[in-house]
């Protein structure tokens, strides 16, 4: 945590602050090791100042690093505007992405010189894993994946969408995550074809796509995967077709990346092969997001997107081919960026499965 207090003054000292002022959980948790919902953090050239209030307090001396920890009570805003006038600091900044505009007033109550907007300071230390963060996204997908074997081998007939979804959300904090690092997609049939559906009454039938969009958090970071099956049977020729598209898309993807190429470039590797697959118009989100201490961070890789891809980085590629009234398919898989290339981090087989009804 030290380098990384060290590494964010070195990017207040580049930018002309003396101070930044955080009640973001996943920037706080990134600069402190706090794994809890609400704190404020202050780190200046010289100090670095914890505060939270009663519920937090005990947690935070088992979890905060490089820290003076502060109890206090009342708005956490309010509190770290006083201690930014006690510390002296001139010229604080904020994330405006990660200050509600409610703390941003109530920091103002108590603190009158100007704060100013820093967009991304912490996010941009954070783009780049260090070794010790890349085994724990691996842990969080390696009992992940876990889960997934497990739970794919006990689907039967009449199962409910949200059923499953609850199965792997139970067997997450059952092997010792802390819970889903966000809420599970499990869509049967034709409504696999809705990209961030939510799971629903509808029953498992033969012949059914099975959409699987799940991920824990584990120790502070989040894993991320999606498998496509079918049940029984393969429901038309068209799933056969479109599945090849999608794994030929990501394989492509994969194998594509290395530093120093742009995530829109990424982006256009699979896009490319699915659109000359003729299934442009149906594949209408971005290849992929990172994944570290919040589910959807930097880099995004999407058509907009100018980020280079360095080493060290972590993303899904995820690309899908989405069928209004037939069905949907998608095949993500978490990567890291290599020396010369990148290295997938699940395991799961990605091969077309038909599920045993």
């Amino acid at each position: 945590m030290s380098r990384r207090c060290q590494a964010l003054r070195t990017a207040l000292g580049e930018t002309g602050y003396d101070a930044l002022v955080s009640l973001d959980p996943a920037d706080n948790q990134y600069l402190t090791g706090f794994l809890g919902t609400a704190s404020a953090v202050i780190v200046t050239q010289s100090e670095a100042l914890f505060l939270c209030d009663f519920r937090y307090t005990e947690q935070a001396g088992d979890q905060v690093q490089n820290f003076v920890i502060e109890e206090v009570k009342g708005s956490l805003a309010e509190r770290a505007g006083e201690r930014l006038r006690t510390l002296g600091v001139k010229t604080p900044c904020f994330d405006p992405a990660r200050l509600t505009v409610d703390a941003l007033h109530r920091l103002a109550t108590t603190y009158e010189a100007e704060l100013d907007p820093a967009p991304d300071i912490v996010g941009k230390l954070r783009i780049v894993k260090t070794a010790e963060e890349i085994q724990a996204i691996r842990n969080a997908s390696q009992l992940a994946e876990g889960v997934l074997a497990d739970i794919i081998e006990t689907l039967e007939k009449g199962l409910e969408e949200r059923e499953l979804a609850a199965r792997f959300e139970y067997e997450f904090k059952r092997r010792g995550a802390t819970g889903a690092s966000f809420d599970t997609i499990a869509l049967f049939g034709s409504r696999s074809s809705l990209p961030h559906g939510a799971p629903e009454k509808k029953t498992l039938a033969a012949g059914d796509v099975v959409l699987l969009d799940f991920g824990c958090r584990k120790r502070g970071y989040c894993s991320d995967l999606t498998r496509t099956y079918c049940f029984g049977r393969i429901p038309g020729t068209w799933f056969d077709e479109a599945y090849e598209v999608v794994l030929r898309a990501q394989t492509a993807a994969v194998e594509a990346v290395r530093p120093g190429m742009s995530s829109r470039e990424l982006d256009g590797v699979a896009r490319n092969v699915i659109a000359q697959a003729g299934y442009g118009e149906r594949f209408g989100h971005g290849l992929g997001h990172g994944v570290g201490v919040e589910i959807h961070e930097s880099p995004k890789l999407n058509t907009e997107t100018d980020t280079a891809l360095e080493e060290g980085m972590v993303f899904t590629v995820e690309p899908g081919v989405y069928v209004p009234g037939k069905g949907g398919i998608r095949i993500e898989d978490l990567v890291m960026v290599t020396r010369d290339g990148c290295e997938v981090l699940s395991a799961a087989p990605r091969e077309l499965t038909i599920l045993k009804a």
